[in-house]
């Protein structure tokens, strides 16, 4: 009667999860369906993005086919690691170089899932490496591509949590591991209440490295297990590197003088950075405002903004000595203000910086990465939405490294008072390079662990 109890609530609880994926894998489907229209457009808009599309679905070309097969000579299998955001790509980049300098023979299959994590992704893989398009998680896509790529473990970084992904590395006894883990204050009540779904995604981690106290404890309450999880601190603090090569690139482009830059803007914080600018012009006359837009696909509306407040627009993709757009009617003598539409770019941009701006701070919610210009020694401000860099954020305030505003007037405000003010702008700089320092290492520490873990190729 026991074993017939035993033998009913296993079959019960084999059941409860089966019905469970079978739920998943419905909505998803409606999901992704409901969805398509956005990725067409994204193709059209971004051309690269149909590229390889068959790698979406783990059906890889010829050559892909056979440069994953010797990636198996003698009984070696690769790692494949996955990123998506230029922030990620280059996180795992940096990972992939320290777990190549413990054991240099290793091989990487670096996935990713838009065309700017691809260029971006492109130069962080050697020729030894296959770069492909990550399988939607499709449960028969995820399976081709498991077989084809057939890896030693697979390393996820940030937010990866792909279940039927994660659900087919469990099944193959595959180690799995998630890097600079972290859960945003907009997604961690929907991972909580979910726990009974994402409870399975998280315990399948043999090693997860979070970001934050918080975010540990944010994972252990979507059901992670606690042995499983250590707090390593933000990996991207080993990431940024200066290009010096670049920065004398950058400072032939846009000449002598001090640079205001607004890095990776929003749409509506490009005019901030115009308004800005016109305000500094009076005790800078020979200041230069450089935007980086976050997506360059956005740069058309950008220009119109510049002609639009009355200064000449020099777009970087134009080339370097490509004449400026003159906006119509304008003062012969309108100032150049920088366009810089290009990708790969922006940590060069920082490095010529006098004060910088940091976008998706003050229009939009998330932040993108700061930690780049505090590296440079730029005086460094932000909006108050950096809730996605919120471990990094936290150290950079409690060394008074970083300047964070309120709101947009203010954040306008602090520009000009550091274009005014250069022993403050310097000051800040200074204890910007300082913070950055001491809290570089996580990257070298997980690279041993895992290749410890490992053992022998």
């Amino acid at each position: 009667m026991m074993v017939k109890s035993s033998i009913s609530a296993t079959e019960a609880k084999k059941a409860k999860r089966s019905v469970k994926w079978f739920f998943y894998n419905v909505l998803f489907a409606v999901g992704y369906a409901a969805m398509m229209p956005f990725f067409l457009a994204r193709m059209r808009r971004r051309g690269g993005y149909r590229a390889r599309m068959g790698d979406r679905f783990g059906r890889y070309p010829a050559e892909i086919e056979a440069r994953l097969k010797a990636l198996h000579a003698n009984g070696k299998k690769p790692v494949w690691i996955h990123a998506v955001s230029v922030g990620e790509v280059q996180v795992a980049g940096q990972l992939m170089r320290a777990m190549r300098e413990i054991e240099p023979g290793i091989r990487f299959v670096f996935s990713t899932t838009s065309s700017t994590g691809w260029k971006i992704a492109e130069r962080e893989v050697t020729d030894a490496d296959v770069l492909v398009y990550n399988p939607v998680d499709f449960p028969s896509c995820v399976n081709r591509a498991f077989a084809a790529i057939d890896p030693r473990a697979v390393i996820l970084t940030e937010t990866e949590i792909w279940p039927n992904f994660i659900r087919r590395v469990r099944r193959a006894g595959v180690p799995l591991y998630l890097v600079n883990a972290r859960i945003s204050d907009h997604s961690a009540p929907r991972y909580r209440q979910l726990k009974w779904f994402f409870g399975d995604c998280f315990r399948a981690f043999a090693k997860i490295w979070a970001q934050s106290d918080l975010d540990r404890r944010r994972i252990l309450d979507a059901g992670g297990e606690a042995g499983t999880i250590d707090v390593s601190g933000s990996v991207k603090f080993d990431v940024a590197r200066r290009n010096e090569a670049k920065e004398r690139e950058l400072r032939a482009w846009v000449g002598e003088g001090d640079v205001l830059l607004g890095g990776s803007t929003w749409p509506g914080e490009d005019e901030l950075m115009l308004r800005a600018y016109r305000r500094a012009l009076d005790a800078d006359p020979a200041l230069k405002l450089v935007i980086a837009p976050r997506h360059f696909e956005k740069a058309d509306a950008v220009e119109a903004n510049v002609l639009a407040a009355g200064f000449a627009c020099r777009r970087r993709s134009c080339g370097a000595d490509a004449p400026a757009k003159r906006p119509a009617n304008a003062a012969a003598d309108a100032r150049d203000v920088f366009l810089a539409d290009t990708t790969g770019e922006l940590m060069g941009l920082f490095g010529i910086a006098s004060v910088a701006f940091v976008g998706k701070t003050v229009t939009a919610h998330g932040s993108q990465n700061m930690i780049e210009p505090c590296l440079c020694g730029v005086a460094t401000v932000v909006g108050p939405n950096t809730e996605n860099f919120r471990p990094v954020m936290s150290d950079l305030l409690a060394s008074f490294a970083i300047d964070q505003r309120p709101d947009a007037a203010s954040v306008e405000d602090a520009l000009v008072e550091y274009m005014r003010n250069p022993g403050a702008r310097m000051a800040l700089g200074a204890k910007a390079v300082q913070a950055v320092t001491r809290r570089r290492g996580a990257t070298a520490r997980i690279a041993r662990e895992i290749v410890e873990a490992l053992g022998p190729a």
